[in-house]
């Protein structure tokens, strides 16, 4: 045998050695996301499956045959149910029969018709933290459905079956944490339900036409968030910043039923202030504030920005301005939890009214979307309070 020939099987030998290797632990594709609270089907068949060796082993019965259909590798890739010609679109786009799918073959054996999906237990009308994976972050709109009273899990799931509007949209969401372990987050109420429904969630980037689709199985039955239906644990996460307006005496709440599949105006979860901590800070002069910034997003020529307010000394702050001087001729286009103008580089921020008040040793945030054509530097900040 020649020395051309040994070096052929051997390269022959050692390629299908790496993709049995690849077969049998594939590693995480570069997808974005989907919901957490209540998980995905897509999600919760994969935390049912996950074993200590990496394979994908479901006990589910709904997941079990997931696999059968479509193999494991959508259950590595649960972030992945998109279209990148969404647009935002739903009825007369995803298909009847392949709503939890959003049409995508990869993922058809999550729109099989069974009553033994994974279930999340939740009880009606009533106040949700809710989470969606920020796995790749993008930023743009997300818009909750449910179905119509009478919901069958046992038939195929049709865009008749679907209440026709939102019952819960949100603009830009914060995010909490980078990926893979972070998500977007808002608060919001359940729709009013009883039994067992799906809500379906549609994620439209706003930079882009991509827009990702995904079920989750629901039962209103008083629950508070309980998984039933999966052999493994949920992964533990940190609880999420308070995002629910009501509790920093707001006017009402930020994401609302909506009456469109359009964007609908800004209207982002705020942040309440933060408590004092237990021991008393340093003495500050009244009317002293601080502020810092970060990127919590970006993409070609936009950004999202966050800026924390703190109040370092014992008095309460009533009323907060900051001003953010670009050097690179950056914009602002849209802001939540603080109204803005700007004029040439400067952007001035001011407080709305549920989030003007900070206790002394506490803090607040507010997020905004900007454009930039070059390099996109920091802005510099200053803080004032009256």
């Amino acid at each position: 045998m020649n020395r051309f020939k040994v070096a052929a099987i051997a390269a022959t030998a050692a390629l299908a050695a790496g993709v049995a290797t690849m077969l049998l632990n594939p590693g995480p594709a570069a997808a974005h996301g989907a919901l957490l609270t209540p998980g995905s089907r897509t999600y919760l068949c994969y935390v049912d499956g996950k074993s200590s060796t990496g394979e994908i082993k479901p006990t589910n019965g709904a997941c079990q045959n997931a696999a059968a259909v479509g193999g494991t590798q959508p259950f590595y890739d649960w972030f992945g149910v998109l279209r990148s010609d969404g647009a935002g679109r739903t009825r007369g786009f995803i298909p009847d029969g392949a709503l939890c799918s959003g049409g995508f073959t990869k993922y058809a054996g999550f729109d099989a018709p069974r009553s033994d999906w994974p279930l999340t237990h939740l009880t009606s009308g009533a106040n949700h933290n809710w989470r969606y994976s920020n796995w790749a972050a993008h930023p743009g709109w997300f818009y909750l459905y449910v179905t119509k009273d009478g919901y069958n899990p046992n038939q195929a799931l049709t865009w008749a079956d679907m209440e026709e509007q939102p019952f819960l949209s949100v603009d830009h969401p914060p995010m909490s944490g980078p990926a893979p372990d972070g998500y977007y987050y808002w608060s919001g109420n359940l729709p009013v339900k009883t039994g067992r429904h799906v809500i379906y969630s549609v994620w439209k980037r706003s930079d882009s036409t991509e827009t990702f689709y995904g079920c989750s199985d629901v039962v209103f039955d008083g629950g508070t968030g309980q998984v039933t239906g999966i052999n493994n644990p949920l992964p533990s996460q940190s609880p999420a910043p308070s995002v629910s307006p009501s509790s920093a005496g707001s006017p009402s709440p930020s994401v609302s039923p909506s009456r469109s599949a359009s964007p609908s105006p800004s209207v982002s979860p705020s942040r309440s202030a933060s408590p004092a901590p237990s021991s008393p800070a340093p003495s500050t002069p009244t009317g002293a504030c601080t502020a810092t910034y970060a990127v919590t997003n970006s993409w070609s020529n936009g950004f999202q920005g966050e800026v924390t307010v703190r109040n370092p000394g014992t008095a309460q702050l009533n009323g907060w301005t900051v001003k953010a001087t670009f050097a690179n001729g950056q914009t602002v286009s849209q802001s939540w939890n603080s109204t803005y103008t700007q004029s040439g580089a400067v952007a001035t921020f001011k407080n709305v009214s549920w989030n003007a008040a900070i206790p002394g040793g506490g803090s607040t945030s507010f997020g905004f979307l900007g454009a930039h054509t070059g390099t996109n530097n920091a802005p510099t900040l200053t803080c004032t309070s009256p």
